[in-house]
């Protein structure tokens, strides 16, 4: 059982709502997301989604890019994403880690070698956005087979013919993208995004967690009480480029996760 599975299992059994949410790693700078990712658990943040920083992040939308872009800046490399996690992990071995991103620094990397480093440094999970069920082999079971979860995405247009082969090696929880589009891009919607998580639930035993276009607590809470769970990204990484205090930023997560857990 990984952290995710036995924090999904607690959070069940407690009757409450996951909140989940997303930093990228290195921004603006190593020593200030380090300091935000330290601060998140204290702000009621059930799993961590650290993005690894990457040139061309099709999934993302300016907010997320330009993140990406500020990392890379100031020197952010996969390794240093890894040694966050193993910094993390000296004060903190219960909450889980979620490392997303794109494939091609892990290929780069090797995915052999990523998967011990990852593994030793304390990573959980992997979301990789551009590697489709048919590419299962080149990481997804590699990763499952070095104890680690493999999460995948489904989407608006992820019909019933698509679904099973989607949740075919998933593990950990389904993010459910409640919109069509990237990070950042539209507002969620309850009404939308409640029958579709019933779609998925229908074919699946995994909690479904439910990302983009959340933005404030009352939304959060929209959306976990018709999912297991919220994700905040665009939200907070906003905050990080507008030169937000930590303090100030944890304080309006702090908000978001009390929103979720309110469901």
């Amino acid at each position: 059982m990984t952290r995710i599975d036995a924090r999904f299992a607690a959070l069940k059994a407690s009757g409450k709502k996951a909140f989940v949410a997303y930093i990228m790693g290195g921004d603006p700078d190593l020593e200030t997301s380090l300091a935000l990712m330290k601060g998140l658990p204290g702000a009621g943040v059930d799993v961590i989604e650290l993005g690894m920083p990457f040139t061309d992040p099709m999934a993302d939308g300016p907010t997320i890019q330009l993140a990406g872009q500020r990392a890379l800046e100031g020197g952010q490399t996969l390794q240093k994403t890894l040694d966050m996690v193993a910094e993390f992990r000296k004060g903190d071995n219960e909450t889980p880690i979620v490392m997303m991103g794109y494939y091609n620094p892990i290929y780069s990397r090797g995915v052999e070698k990523f998967l011990v480093d990852a593994k030793a440094a304390g990573v959980d999970g992997l979301i990789v956005v551009d590697l489709p069920p048919e590419e299962d082999e080149e990481l997804c079971i590699p990763a499952q087979k070095a104890g680690m979860n493999f999460i995948r995405l489904a989407t608006p247009t992820t019909d019933d013919r698509r679904l099973p082969k989607v949740l075919q090696n998933t593990s950990g929880f389904v993010y459910y993208v409640s919109i069509t589009g990237i990070t950042g891009a539209a507002a969620a919607e309850a009404a939308d995004v409640a029958p579709e998580v019933a779609r998925i639930k229908a074919a699946t035993d995994l909690p479904v967690i439910v990302g983009f276009g959340i933005r404030s607590p009352e939304t959060a809470q929209a959306i976990a009480s018709v999912a297991d769970g919220a994700v905040v990204g665009s939200a907070i990484v906003k905050m990080v480029g507008e030169g937000k205090p930590v303090p100030e930023i944890l304080a309006f997560v702090e908000g978001l996760a009390a929103g979720a857990h309110a469901a």
